[in-house]
């Protein structure tokens, strides 16, 4: 079975596929695979589990298209971000429950192929998204999704028996799928950052499936560089804060221009460089030359041990007259095994994640070790009174900033000193600000989306 999907890619696209396939392998069941004229073919046989055929190669943050025509009986999907390891694992869900994965089980997101119109009350999930060999539905499910409008949605939009098409786009903990050019399924997960595609012939169990197929053809798979965006991502309204290269979205949060000191670009990725641990005692911080009302803010953020830093929002640059950051609320960036912070304010509310000396993040927040990236999503409702902070694909703060609870909390925090003013929190506005605290972090994949607000 090996190349036989590049030799799929290479039949359906003009460019040289090697840049986006480099060979196959089959896992899991004996079902056939083969190609006839640019189409993968997966024949189903009896008595033998789900097939899988698998790229030799993992991916992380891609696009795949492809289209698919089923024998309208069978369930199928294509794998993503999938493993199959040759040792017993344990997967741990959101809730610390331990899943046993057998060796060699495929495992990971699956994207649905459902047109069967006698299953299931003729749901037609395809384009949802189902976590094989774990957590089963994410998407209707765990993640999101009316499972009712779900089905309305794809009996409406599927072509039973005929050809339909499919684009995925997998950038960071958010996945998302569109099934004949309308949005399905819609998922924040950290679960899998990466792993191998692979197209799946369901098990059977009745007689009289045996030799039905399962088609795909026009496979385009292309992996998303840093910096960049997607096209979802483009028709969705979100812009580049930071491309790789320029630094022109920002400046200083005391002047007009860029730090000329203590803030470094390099190979696509912008840092904060260490200089002692002071805050803003250096380069400073920046802030974007744009303020937000209600917004969406994406960041990917990698810290060294020790480390310090912040991203704040709904800042404002010239409330703060003496030394120090410029006031904000902020989501707090830590090394919380190392940095004397995670034990100072009030029950770990100073811990990467939380809502700094305001509210503690989630206890079963999974942040990603020293030296590796992580990923913070910041979202506020459209009229921008309520916040959510995510980390790698988790829910950890969730709070209404024009509440009482939220005053109250203010009142036993550093924020009832005098100088942060007596609406700190509850500006209308405000700009986006990366701190300088003094000690060395890196950022990259800085998207925003406004939401206007009133």
């Amino acid at each position: 079975m090996r190349n036989l999907l590049p030799l799929l890619v290479a039949a359906a696209c003009a460019a040289d596929p090697s840049a986006w396939l480099g060979g196959s392998n089959q896992k899991g069941g004996k079902a056939t695979y083969e190609v006839k004229d640019g189409v993968l073919i997966g024949t189903a046989v009896a008595k033998t589990p789900n097939s899988f055929l698998c790229t030799d190669k993992a991916y992380a943050d891609f696009t795949l298209e492809y289209e698919f025509n089923v024998d309208s009986r069978l369930n199928s999907g294509v794998q993503i971000r999938s493993n199959a390891f040759d040792k017993d694992t344990t997967f741990a869900d959101a809730s610390g429950k331990a899943i046993k994965i057998p060796a060699n089980r495929v495992h990971g997101y699956q994207v649905e192929i459902d047109t069967d119109t006698t299953n299931q009350g003729n749901r037609q999930w395809t384009g949802g998204i189902y976590d094989e060999g774990r957590r089963n539905w994410l998407f209707p499910g765990a993640l999101g999704g009316d499972k009712a409008a779900f089905s309305e949605q794809g009996r409406r939009l599927t072509k039973v028996g005929d050809w339909n098409h499919v684009r995925i786009e997998a950038v960071g903990p958010r996945i998302r799928t569109w099934l004949n050019g309308e949005l399905r399924a819609d998922i924040l997960d950290g679960a899998t950052r990466s792993g191998f595609i692979g197209f799946q012939v369901h098990s059977i169990n009745k007689p009289d499936l045996v030799g039905t197929q399962n088609r795909w053809r026009n496979v385009k798979l292309a992996e998303v560089a840093p910096n960049t965006l997607t096209k979802g991502e483009k028709d969705e309204g979100w812009t580049l804060l930071f491309d790789g290269a320029s630094t022109d979205a920002w400046r200083s949060a005391r002047g007009d221009t860029f730090p000329a000191k203590g803030w470094q670009v390099a190979d696509g990725v912008l840092s904060v460089l260490k200089s002692g641990g002071g805050e803003s005692t250096n380069g400073g911080d920046i802030v974007t030359r744009r303020t937000f009302r209600a917004f969406e803010l994406m960041v990917d953020f990698r810290i060294t041990e020790g480390a310090n830093s912040g991203i704040k929002y709904f800042a404002q640059p010239l409330l703060n007259k003496g030394a120090g950051s410029a006031f904000g609320l902020e989501f707090q960036i830590l090394d919380d095994a190392r940095h004397p912070d995670a034990k100072q304010g009030r029950d770990g509310n100073r811990t990467i994640g939380s809502l700094y000396d305001l509210i503690t993040a989630d206890k079963d927040k999974q942040p990603s070790p020293v030296g590796e990236w992580n990923h913070a999503f910041v979202r506020t409702s459209p009229d921008g009174l309520k916040v959510e902070h995510w980390l790698n694909g988790r829910l950890v703060v969730s709070y209404d900033r024009s509440t009482e609870a939220f005053r109250e909390l203010r009142a036993r925090s550093k924020y009832a000193a005098p100088q942060f003013g007596k609406e700190f929190g509850e500006w209308k506005e405000g700009a986006l600000l990366l701190q300088d605290h003094g000690d060395r972090v890196d950022f990259r994949n800085i998207k925003v989306r406004d939401l206007g607000g009133k």
